[in-house]
C-alpha cells in the first residue's frame, strides 16, 4: 500500500524525498514571528490545511528518507513529539 505523503511528492527515484516532502520540512526548519505565520505560509506555499499538513509532517518524521535528507530537524521533531506524548 503506497503511503500518500510517498504519492504527493513525485521523487525521481525511491530513495529521495518528492518535492513536497522537502518543502514541509523547510517551513519546519523556519522559525516563525508569531501565531498564524506558519500556518498562513503553510496554505499559501503548499496549499494545504494546518490539519492536512501536521498529519503529512507526522507521517513524515517515520520516514527515513525525511531523517537522512535532514536529520537535525526530523530528530528535533522527533523529540518534540515524545515530550508531547509523554506528557499526555
Amino acid at each position: 500500500m503506497t503511503s500518500e505523503i510517498g504519492k504527493a511528492g513525485a521523487a525521481g527515484e525511491p530513495g529521495e524525498l518528492g518535492e513536497r516532502e522537502q518543502a514541509v520540512l523547510a517551513l519546519e526548519r523556519r522559525s516563525w514571528p508569531g501565531p498564524g505565520a506558519k500556518e498562513r505560509a503553510v496554505r499559501e506555499r503548499l496549499g494545504l490545511s494546518a490539519t492536512r499538513y501536521y498529519q503529512l509532517l507526522n507521517a513524515l518524521l517515520d520516514d527515513p528518507r525525511a531523517l537522512a535528507h535532514d536529520p537535525v530537524t526530523v530528530n528535533r521533531l522527533r523529540r518534540v513529539r515524545a515530550e508531547k506524548a509523554q506528557r499526555r
